[in-house]
């Protein structure tokens, strides 16, 4: 029987934080309006958060990799000028890629993820 976690605990805290600031931004993209949903990139950036989150928490090499892309995503919207941000948004989005390529998450993926 296969189970699926949410959130692995077990993970360093570079990925368990990572993994929560993705579900956060997922809601947040849901709470954050409609209007965000009815274009296809905030679909892709909302699923995409929640697939990367489970997929780095059920250790998944796939997971991982979308995560860093998700995570890449609203950085490149915001230089190429076609999402705005507020400060506050756009540390989150910077913590979150620093999260992700931390060393310690990096050998950790490298090491235990399949």
């Amino acid at each position: 029987m296969a189970t699926h976690k949410w959130l692995d605990r077990t993970q360093p805290q570079t990925l368990q934080i990572a993994t929560m600031i993705m579900y956060i931004n997922a809601v947040f993209d849901l709470i954050g309006g409609v209007a965000f949903l009815l274009f296809p990139i905030g679909v892709v950036m909302t699923l995409g958060s929640v697939a990367a989150g489970l997929g780095i928490a059920n250790e998944k090499k796939v997971g991982y990799w979308l995560g860093v892309a998700i995570a890449l995503l609203p950085l490149v919207l915001i230089a190429t000028g076609r999402l705005g941000a507020t400060l506050i948004s756009l540390l989150f989005e910077v913590a979150l890629v620093a999260l992700l390529v931390h060393p310690q998450s990096r050998g950790y993926q490298k090491t235990w993820f399949k």
